[in-house]
């Protein structure tokens, strides 16, 4: 399965020197454009993907959080610092 996505990435890639008239091989500064842009795009969707599910994960706790020390703040005769309430 891979050398098929390989062969469609090619094809597109050919696509693409053919509409912006670029010989193939590419000179030397388009390739290593190309080449940072690869690795670039290889390496910024796990970063995003970590960088969101963390955000999401802490907000989830957070919230969790939240709601345990709501429960623990309604019920009758407790306080959330631990002491005592005085009537």
């Amino acid at each position: 399965m891979s050398y098929l996505i390989s062969l469609g990435v090619g094809f597109a890639v050919g696509l693409v020197y053919w509409l912006l008239k670029v010989q193939s091989p590419a000179p030397p500064l388009i390739a290593l454009a190309g080449l940072l842009g690869m690795v670039l795009g290889e390496h910024t969707i796990p970063v995003v993907k970590a960088q969101f599910f963390t955000t999401a994960s802490a907000s989830a706790s957070a919230a969790q959080a939240t709601q345990a020390v709501q429960l623990v703040s309604d019920k009758p005769g407790s306080d959330v610092a631990g002491r005592k309430e005085t009537q």
